[in-house]
């Protein structure tokens, strides 16, 4: 079975948010200028953690995505970056709404679909993987001999 290379074609979004995240963090770490909103609701080694955790899932995720080797493995990658980015954007809206109360709603329910986005994405990879272990016919899939690939 080939690899799937065209699987970034049709998660356009993902990759968009997968490019940005480590710009983003690295842009954090090395201007160390933060957002009022997390500095007053984070502890600094939380801040720090967030920070390098953007860079990480964002070349973690693309690793998984442009992944030479196995198409599951690639697609574990993936699903452990796309879980991570939901997670820390979420943290994000959270210290958003807790720091502005109402005036940052606005702001933060748009920054919740990037949450809402990467767990619907991470639901679609659980399918993905769970028919590639036990070698069911997908959709997006052909018939996997012998199980994973």
């Amino acid at each position: 079975m080939g690899h799937l290379r065209n699987r970034a074609k049709h998660q356009p979004f993902e990759v968009a948010a997968l490019i940005t995240t480590p710009i983003c963090g690295v842009l954090l770490l090395t201007l160390d200028v933060r957002p009022p909103s997390v500095q007053l609701a984070m502890p600094e080694p939380l801040q720090v953690g967030w920070e390098v955790a953007l860079v990480a899932v964002g070349v973690g995720g693309l690793l998984g995505i442009l992944w030479p080797g196995r198409l599951s493995t690639g697609l574990g990658i993936e699903f452990a970056s796309v879980l991570v980015l939901g997670t820390i954007t979420g943290m994000y809206a959270v210290a958003l709404v807790a720091v502005a109360g109402r005036q940052g709603v606005v702001a933060a329910s748009l920054i919740c679909t990037v949450p809402l986005g990467s767990f619907w994405r991470a639901a679609l990879i659980a399918a993905d993987l769970r028919c590639l272990a036990y070698g069911h016919q997908c959709t997006t899939h052909k018939r996997v001999a012998g199980g994973v690939t």
